[in-house]
């Protein structure tokens, strides 16, 4: 394989793909003076080269794109103008954008699919792979490969039709980014509380993590505890008074009540809904 890019993902896949068995020839960056450092130290963990789309040799089998979504298309004309003749398949990672974003090497008679990990990569973090899923779309012959390769990297891939990929990745953006958009909220909530954003953090994490525990074994609605489920409108009402010095804060709040509402065991709706929308 050859990887092209040297960010977050690439740091990640390059090193698990090695140990899964599989051999990196090239790690493909633009000629920018950052992205060849960060090309050569990966490259160096990997025991493959640190090349330039001008200077790659693109003698592998398989092409896989760990770029941001705008340079994919760009990316894929750039190296698919060298001629591809080697190159069976390649995969970008984008959970947004669908596989026609390497058509440049379609053209060229390479098998091409989108194969995005339900996984969040960031530096400094080392998440396993065991069981995350991997969404898959494409040509019949890449989607194939994906699969294999999901599974000898600990995964488990999924068909995600074209038509769905968008709302599949606004899913996704939920599960992490916004999720994190979530705990600063929290953060904001526990400043009300006198604690730092450190003991926020700390003390929160115990409740975070049963609840997950919960919701992963019982599903949500036997997950589901605290005053909305008691029906104590009084002191939600309390809750909605000190929270209007945090404006952002008290507008999460009320959107997850009010979620809470439509699709959790609520009680006392009727007098919740009515102080959900003063």
């Amino acid at each position: 394989m050859a990887i092209v890019g040297a960010g977050s993902l690439a740091s990640f896949l390059a090193p698990a793909l090695g140990q899964a068995g599989y051999t990196i020839t090239e790690i493909i960056v633009r000629g920018r003076t950052p992205s060849l450092q960060r090309a050569r130290t990966l490259a160096a963990k990997v025991g493959a080269r640190a090349v330039t789309v001008e200077t790659a040799a693109l003698d592998a089998d398989l092409l896989w794109f760990c770029v941001p979504d705008r340079e994919i298309r760009a990316a894929a004309t750039s190296i698919a103008s060298r001629g591809a003749s080697a190159i069976r398949v390649a995969f970008h990672s984008s959970g947004a954008l669908l596989s026609g974003e390497l058509e440049a090497l379609r053209k060229q008679d390479v098998a091409v699919a989108s194969v995005h990990p339900l996984m969040t990569f960031v530096p400094r973090s080392r998440p396993s792979l065991a069981s995350v899923p991997f969404a898959l779309e494409g040509d019949a012959a890449a989607t194939k490969l994906a699969r294999r390769i999901a599974g000898d990297l600990g995964g488990q891939s999924f068909s995600l039709p074209s038509r769905r990929k968008t709302a599949y990745h606004a899913w996704a953006t939920m599960t992490s980014p916004l999720l994190l958009a979530y705990l600063v909220s929290l953060e904001e909530a526990a400043g009300a509380a006198g604690l730092s954003r450190k003991d926020a953090r700390r003390m929160s994490l115990p409740i975070i993590v049963q609840t997950l525990a919960n919701y992963g074994s019982m599903g949500s609605k036997h997950s589901f505890s605290g005053p909305f489920i008691r029906g104590d409108a009084e002191t939600v009402a309390k809750h909605l008074a000190v929270l209007k010095k945090l404006s952002g804060a008290r507008e999460v709040y009320v959107a997850l009540a009010r979620t809470a509402l439509r699709g959790l065991p609520v009680k006392n709706r009727k007098e919740l809904s009515r102080l959900l929308s003063d």
